[in-house]
């Protein structure tokens, strides 16, 4: 289970340096992958990239920050790392659907994105119902893609989408 440990491990430095401009191989490290393996591993489990996760949780601090305290909209935008007003006034519309301003005062509904935390399910120690039924031959057409997970079980994974 180390790659569940390392994979928490990245997602804790992501939160920890929100604030801060941050690129995927100083995130990737904290893993022990590389920037393109942690990138593919981070949207196979999560469905969004590394950077709109990073995007969507800057945006709910920020939207926090807006709700509850006077600070100016241009030094929100820069502390969470937009060069002007502009451009976090665009960001923060396409997540929140609102600007900053009507955030302000109380118009819409924020959305707010959580902190990513890790947590291991096992499955099949239930007994599974089945029958077999014989049916003519038919295809198949999909993609198959095989991934191989590093660690101490030395897990690989076939993932199919059909």
């Amino acid at each position: 289970m180390a790659w569940v440990e390392s994979l928490q491990k990245a997602i804790d430095y992501m939160e920890a340096h929100l604030l801060e401009p941050i690129t995927i191989e100083d995130i990737a490290k904290q893993a022990h992958v590389s920037a393109f393996h942690f990138q593919r591993l981070f949207i196979i489990l999560t469905d969004v990239s590394v950077k709109e996760y990073v995007r969507r949780r800057r945006m709910t601090l920020a939207a926090q920050e807006l709700a509850s305290s006077d600070c100016k909209i241009i030094d929100l935008a820069y502390k969470y790392g937009y060069d002007t007003p502009e451009a976090f006034a665009k960001a923060f519309r396409k997540q929140h659907g609102v600007t900053p301003s009507e955030a302000r005062k109380g118009l819409g509904k924020l959305q707010s994105y959580n902190r990513l935390t890790i947590q291991v399910n096992l499955k099949g120690a239930e007994p599974m119902n089945y029958q077999l039924v014989e049916r003519k031959g038919f295809q198949i057409v999909g993609v198959k893609e095989r991934f191989n997970c590093d660690g101490d079980l030395g897990l690989s994974l076939d993932i199919g989408h059909f």
